[in-house]
C-alpha cells in the first residue's frame, strides 16, 4: 500500500494529480485480505486499469485499486476455437499480439488499442469493424461491496455501445481479475471498415491485418507515450435517421452507417471538425490535428483545463448541429 501516491504515470493525459492511497492487487487474496481490512472499509475506492481511459481533475481522496494479475491461460482446444482466460492486468495489445503469433483470429483489427485486458469489458472497446462483445465469454472478479468471487456471463454483461454492466450499475464496485475470450482458429477477418476494403484478400495473413490497423491508427493517432492523450475523447453518436438526413443536405462530405431501420452512427471527429476545433490550442493543451476526436496534453498538470476544454467543444457541437457529445473518458 502506498501512501500520497503520485499518479503521473498511471494516467496517459500524464495531469499530475496524486491518491491518498494506492493498492497494487497481485491476485485474488490480496484483494479479499484489504477488502476484509476494517481500517479501510470506508474509504473511497476507485479501480484503475491502464490509466488510457480517465481524467483525473484532482487528487483522489480514497484507495486506488490497480491489477497487476497476469498469465495467460488455455481452458478449452478444438479444431475451430480456444477459450483463453487472461489476468485483468496484461497490457492489451501485448495480448493481441500474442493472438497474432499464435494465428488465433478475431481480435486483431483491436491492435494498438491502449489500456489493460480488465478494462476491455468494461468499455466493450472497439475499432474497425469489431468489438470485444463478440469475444468475450465471462468476465471474473470481485464484488467490492458483499467481498466475493463473482462471474458474469458475456449476455450478464449487458454490453452496449462502448458500454457494459461494469460502467453503469457495477461502476466501481466490480475488480475485473479475469476476462476469458473465445478465439477462432480458422482464418476469418473483418474487411468492412472503409481503409480495409481495399485490401487484397488474396494471400492475407492475420499478421498483415495487425500490420494494417498499427499503420492507419499511427497515421490517424498520437502515441500517448510521445504526447499524453487518452484517444478517442467522446463517443460516436447515434442520432435519428432523419436529423441526419438535414445535416445531409447541407454538407455534402457528412456520412452516418445504419444502425436499424430509424437510427444512424455518425462521427463525433467530423461533427468538432466542422465545429471548427480541429488543431486548436490553448494554454498547454488543445485538439489534435490529425485527429479532432483527441484531445492532448502538451505540458499542463491540471486536468481541469482538458476538462474545460472539452466542455467547450461540447457547447460548440450542440450550438451548431444540435447533437449532445457523450464522453467517452472517464472524469474524477
Amino acid at each position: 500500500m502506498f501512501k500520497n501516491y503520485s499518479l503521473k504515470n498511471y494516467n496517459s493525459f500524464r495531469v499530475n494529480h496524486k491518491a491518498n492511497f494506492f493498492l497494487k492487487i497481485e491476485n485474488n487474496k490480496s484483494l479479499i485480505d484489504f477488502l476484509s481490512d476494517k481500517k479501510f472499509k470506508n474509504e473511497k475506492k476507485l479501480i484503475l486499469g491502464g490509466g488510457s481511459n480517465i481524467l483525473f481533475t484532482k487528487d483522489f481522496e480514497g484507495v486506488i485499486l490497480y491489477s497487476c494479475i497476469k498469465g495467460i491461460h488455455i481452458l478449452e482446444e478444438n479444431n475451430n476455437h480456444i477459450k483463453v482466460k487472461v489476468g485483468s492486468g496484461e497490457n492489451w495489445d501485448d495480448f493481441v499480439k500474442f493472438c497474432v503469433t499464435k494465428n488465433w483470429y478475431g481480435i486483431e483489427n483491436l491492435s494498438l488499442i491502449p489500456g489493460s485486458v480488465g478494462a476491455a469489458p468494461i468499455q466493450n472497446i472497439g475499432a474497425y469493424g469489431v468489438e470485444i462483445k463478440d469475444y468475450i465469454y465471462d468476465v471474473n472478479g470481485i464484488d467490492l461491496k458483499n467481498n466475493i468471487k463473482k462471474t458474469y456471463s458475456n449476455k450478464s454483461c449487458n454490453f452496449e455501445y462502448r458500454d457494459s454492466i461494469f460502467k453503469r450499475e457495477l461502476k466501481n464496485n466490480f475488480f475485473v481479475t479475469e476476462v476469458t475470450f473465445v478465439l477462432m482458429k480458422n482464418k476469418k477477418f473483418t474487411l468492412d471498415y472503409s481503409e480495409l476494403k481495399n485490401i487484397n484478400s488474396q494471400g492475407l495473413t492475420i499478421q498483415n491485418i495487425r500490420d494494417k490497423i498499427i499503420e492507419i491508427r499511427n497515421s490517424k493517432l498520437p502515441d500517448p507515450k510521445l504526447l499524453a492523450n487518452a484517444g478517442s475523447f467522446f463517443k460516436n453518436p447515434i442520432i435519428n435517421i432523419k436529423i441526419a438526413t438535414k445535416i445531409k443536405e447541407k454538407y455534402n462530405d457528412f456520412k452516418c452507417y445504419q444502425i436499424n431501420e430509424s437510427m444512424v452512427k455518425i462521427s463525433a471527429a467530423w461533427l468538432i471538425e466542422k465545429s471548427g476545433w480541429k488543431g486548436h490550442k490553448e494554454k498547454n493543451i488543445g485538439v489534435y490535428n490529425k485527429h479532432a476526436l483527441v484531445l492532448v496534453n502538451y505540458s499542463s498538470e491540471n486536468g481541469k483545463d482538458i476538462k474545460m476544454l472539452s466542455n467547450k467543444i461540447k457547447e460548440s457541437v450542440l450550438e451548431k448541429f444540435n447533437i449532445i457529445l457523450e464522453k467517452e473518458v472517464n472524469i474524477f
